[in-house]
C-alpha cells in the first residue's frame, strides 16, 4: 500500500482495523476499572489493557512486515495511542489523586507535540518518528498504568513513586522534544 491506495482499501486494512479496535476498547477499559469491586474485576481490566497493548504492537508489526503502511494508519495509530493513554489515566484518577498531575503533564506534552507537528508540516518539515526517549516514556507509562490496574491494593507510597517516575520521564521527554523542534525550526 502507498499514498495512492484507495481510501476504502486503507480504511479496511488489518492494521487500521486493529487501531479502531483499540479505540473501541477504551470505554470498556474505563468501565471495567471504575466499576471494579473485586480483585478479579481489576484483573479483567488489566487483561483488556494487555489486549490493547498487544494489538498496538501487532498493528505496527503487520503494517511494516506486509507493506500495509497507510497514510490513514499514520493518523489512526497515534490517535488510538493517545486516547488509550488518556482514557486509562482518567480511570486511574478515581483511585490515585496524583494521577491528575500526570494527566496535566500528559495534556501539555501531547498538546505541544501535536501543535508542533502541525506547525512543522506546514513548513514542509516532519519529525521522523518517535525518538528513543519518547518511546521509553510511553513504555514506562503503560507499564505503570498496567501495574496500578493489576495491583489495586498497591500502597499509596508505591503508587505515588510510580506516578512521580512517569511525571519525571514526561517532563524529560518534553524538554528533549522542545530541543529537537527548536533545531528543526532553525534549519
Amino acid at each position: 500500500m502507498n499514498e495512492k491506495t484507495p481510501l476504502k482499501k486503507q480504511i479496511f486494512s488489518i492494521p487500521n482495523i486493529l487501531g479502531y479496535f483499540r479505540i473501541l476498547l477504551i470505554p470498556i477499559i474505563i468501565w471495567e476499572y471504575v466499576t471494579a469491586q473485586s480483585l478479579q474485576d481489576y484483573r479483567i481490566a488489566a487483561m483488556i489493557v494487555a489486549v490493547s497493548g498487544i494489538t498496538d504492537f501487532l498493528d505496527g508489526f503487520i503494517a511494516r512486515k506486509f507493506d500495509m503502511v497507510t497514510q490513514l494508519g499514520k493518523v489512526v495509530d497515534p490517535i488510538a495511542d493517545k486516547l488509550t493513554q488518556g482514557g486509562i489515566l482518567f480511570a486511574l484518577s478515581f483511585r490515585f489523586p496524583w494521577i491528575i498531575a500526570l494527566i496535566i503533564l500528559f495534556v501539555i506534552k501531547e498538546g505541544y507535540m501535536g501543535a508542533m507537528g502541525v506547525l512543522m508540516m506546514r513548513k514542509g518539515k516532519m519529525l521522523d518518528g518517535a525518538k528513543w526517549f519518547g518511546k521509553i516514556c510511553t513504555a514506562v507509562l503503560y507499564a505503570v498504568m498496567f501495574i496500578l490496574i493489576l495491583i489495586p491494593d498497591i500502597s499509596m507510597k508505591a503508587a505515588d513513586a510510580l506516578i512521580v517516575l512517569c511525571g519525571g520521564l514526561m517532563i524529560l521527554s518534553l524538554i528533549l522534544y522542545i530541543s529537537i523542534y527548536r533545531k528543526l525550526q532553525i534549519m
